[in-house]
């Protein structure tokens, strides 16, 4: 199955044609897309992905200041993402500068200067989010940690203990008396759009229950969680219970916690986390739903069925359950599965949906197909290109990858209880180029 949806391969046609270099790279890299970059052919393997070109340098400072006009506006959000794709990532130098636009807190057609009224709208936003719900269920302020947990629960008692819960970390907005006036109006504009919004308060004490007692099992051998750092799970369960509350549509739902903690220690800012966790909670709202797993596995197994018919088959088998455990591999985007620092990279590389079937580039890629077909008929009209799929979202194809891996493993599998254990075991490498 071919990501692109393109008939016999847009990239291999055009070459050595009339399309510009650029143009034809497009189509060819949207053709290959389940197994272009050095990233992915580590996990496929030479003979699978073809050989390896060479490895593209990740984005880093000199070049993300190149996408912005003079003004402040990022004018090459398509260039952004390529070089994301392309590159394996970004550098973390300016990962939390790069983060905000493409998780969309920043609009890209803003200026240097509206994003700093912004950033203090959303301050201010968040603030007043914060102590609605905490006005609302101050007993719940009061995090339910278990006594064997000695260090959260000690930083937790001192926490709550103290006026701590109402501060908000990584603050960098502009609170200067100079702004006064601004931000009174900006605090007004907010207290009014909070007011309005309805708190289900016996919702959230089911959330908060279940906000308590996954947030200690977030991944506490991550060095932002080492000594000192273990506060930052009592910002994590603020950031958690303020969406909860003004998302009661979603709420919360397991693993919203492992997502929302790659978001506050790359950004290190509780508003900042929050709000770009927020948007990108809305795009990806139905993975957390029953019927969203569903459909989801339902396309892995289509899409396995085409690429290894023989697995497919194994897998759906009674006894084990279907693809049902990738639902994890795909709702985290691979967070345990590979090394952490890799994972934060595949997590961008994904988010950049550069190569996406509804993306500017899959779009692109269509049209030149369509014009080469129509020079090679010399103009004679024919039927339409098949309409590529959207569904078919990248993060399917690498996990088809990851399957086709595993392989020879996933076929030794006779029941659920070795599926699971397989699940809990497998941990990817990708290229050291990738990342590094």
């Amino acid at each position: 199955m071919e990501p692109s949806g393109v008939e016999g391969g847009a990239g291999g046609r055009a070459a050595g044609g009339w399309w510009p270099e650029e143009e034809r790279w497009e189509a060819e890299a949207f053709t290959g897309a389940a197994a272009e970059g050095p990233w992915l052919q580590s996990s496929l393997g030479e003979e699978a992905a073809g050989p390896a070109e060479p490895p593209q340098p990740r984005l880093d400072a000199d070049t993300f200041a190149q996408l912005f006009d003079t003004d402040g506006r990022l004018v090459r959000e398509s260039q952004l993402r390529k070089l994301i794709f392309r590159g394996g990532g970004v550098d973390p130098s300016i990962r939390k500068d790069v983060w905000k636009f493409l998780f969309g807190m920043y609009p890209c057609t803003s200026t240097t200067r509206e994003r700093k009224t912004l950033a203090l709208e959303l301050y201010v936003r968040y603030k007043m989010m914060k102590r609605r719900w905490l006005a609302l269920i101050s007993s719940s302020m009061k995090m339910k940690v278990d006594e064997t947990d000695k260090e959260l629960y000690e930083v937790a008692h001192a926490y709550q203990q103290t006026s701590d819960a109402f501060s908000i970390k990584g603050q960098e907005v502009d609170l200067s008396e100079e702004r006064r006036e601004q931000i009174a109006f900006i605090e007004l504009q907010a207290k009014v759009y909070v007011d309005r919004q309805r708190i289900n308060v016996h919702e959230l004490h089911e959330a908060i229950r279940i906000i308590d007692k996954d947030v200690p099992r977030t991944e506490r051998v991550l060095t932002y969680y080492q000594n000192e750092g273990v506060f930052n799970l009592l910002v994590l369960r603020d950031i958690l219970i303020t969406f909860a509350a003004f998302h009661p549509d979603v709420s919360y739902a397991q693993g919203m916690n492992d997502l929302v903690s790659r978001f506050l220690e790359v950004l290190d800012s509780e508003v900042d986390a929050y709000w770009c966790c927020s948007f990108y909670f809305e795009k990806i709202a139905s993975d957390f739903k029953e019927e969203g797993l569903i459909r989801k596995i339902r396309l892995e197994e289509e899409l396995l069925k085409e690429l290894d018919s023989e697995l497919h088959a194994h897998l759906l088998r009674d006894n084990l359950n279907g693809l049902t455990f990738c639902h994890r591999w795909l709702l985290l985007g691979f967070q345990r599965e590979f090394e952490h620092s890799e994972a934060i990279c595949l997590f961008e590389i994904l988010s950049s949906h550069h190569l996406e079937l509804n993306s500017l580039e899959a779009e692109r890629a269509r049209d030149l197909e369509r014009m080469s077909r129509f020079q090679r008929e010399e103009g004679e009209v024919r039927p339409e290109l098949p309409l590529a799929n959207v569904d078919y979202t990248f993060e399917l194809f690498i996990c088809a990858a990851i399957l086709l891996e595993k392989r020879e493993m996933l076929l030794r599998c006779t029941d659920e209880v070795e599926l699971i254990q397989f699940t809990n075991s497998v941990h990817i490498q990708i290229l050291h180029t990738m990342c590094f």
